[in-house]
């Protein structure tokens, strides 16, 4: 009996040992490691979140007073309003350019359009959403029956914010996507006969 006890005893130390050694290689390896590693703390960029979110923030919503003799029936506004409401921006424009419109902003940047065909229907739309109102027969079923006015839909268009807090429509003119005369031009084209 003394004898197993002994024999289980040195088991014991041997396996507390051999713990131990690779313990203290396991240690020896890190420690060294650590001391050779090279310090990326200085490379790696540590951005301000609160700046960021701040930048990216959209301004309040804003009410605009649609400009006087903004919707015509105007040939070439309509036909503006119809490509900002067709094309995505000026790097992959479907057609020609009508009169008024460019493909690069005054920073040689791509033009943004509206791609409003993504969301909403249209007469003669290739390819149109359904997440947003239909706007087939707008000016028929909602502008000539008083339900809505241009001034509506203009100011849907500018900053839709303000009739819907939290709406997925872009917010157009209060973050200068588009300027007021392209607000015009594309309240011209959907509330136009077609």
């Amino acid at each position: 009996m003394k004898i197993l006890l002994l024999e289980d005893e040195y088991s014991l130390r041997i396996s507390i040992v051999e713990f131990l050694m690779k313990k203290t290689i396991m240690i020896s390896l890190l420690v060294s490691t650590s001391l050779f590693a090279a310090d990326y703390s200085s490379v790696i960029e540590k951005p301000n979140a609160s700046e960021l979110i701040q930048k990216d923030l959209l301004p309040p919503a804003k009410v605009f007073t649609m400009p006087s003799n903004c919707v015509t029936n105007d040939k070439d506004s309509i036909a503006r309003g119809a490509f900002i409401f067709h094309n995505l921006n000026g790097g992959k424009v479907k057609g020609k350019l009508p009169k008024g419109l460019a493909k690069k902003n005054a920073n040689g940047k791509s033009k943004q359009y509206g791609n409003c065909v993504a969301c909403h229907n249209i007469e003669g739309a290739v390819g149109a959403g359904n997440i947003g109102p239909d706007l087939t027969g707008y000016k028929a079923i909602f502008v000539d029956s008083g339900v809505r006015d241009n001034q509506f839909v203009y100011q849907k268009i500018a900053d839709p914010r303000v009739e819907n807090a939290n709406t997925h429509m872009t917010v157009n003119l209060t973050t200068k996507l588009f300027n007021e005369q392209e607000i015009c031009d594309m309240t011209s084209y959907i509330v136009s006969e077609r």
